[in-house]
């Protein structure tokens, strides 16, 4: 899974073609580890319709406070540049599909 840093967020994600979706995540966060591999699968079996990238929220302030990001796994999905739909908290992959489905 790709890694973005506030440098490439321009790049990699508000100028994506795709929709994109980041985990603004923590190396300290459990929950975000146990997302791993819910995320690796995601992006695999959605790759032709939705890119997901990780974000380290202590190593990129800019971003993580730009869009107000506070808990760990928050997971924001970006079409045309914009954010279309937030979630925090860890959740298994069906349900994570299930809250995508109306933006990819």
């Amino acid at each position: 899974m790709a890694e973005v840093t506030d440098a490439t967020f321009a790049a990699e994600v508000i100028g994506a073609e795709l929709p994109v979706l980041v985990e603004f995540t923590a190396d300290w966060c459990p929950p975000c580890r146990q997302m791993g591999p819910v995320l690796a699968a995601v992006a695999e079996q959605e790759a032709d319709r939705l890119r997901v990238v990780r974000l380290d929220v202590d190593e990129n302030p800019a971003t993580t406070n730009a869009y107000k990001v506070l808990s760990m796994p928050t997971f924001m999905v970006f079409r045309d540049g914009e954010p279309v739909k937030s979630m925090v908290g860890a959740r298994s992959r069906r349900r994570l599909l299930e809250e995508l489905a109306d933006v990819v």
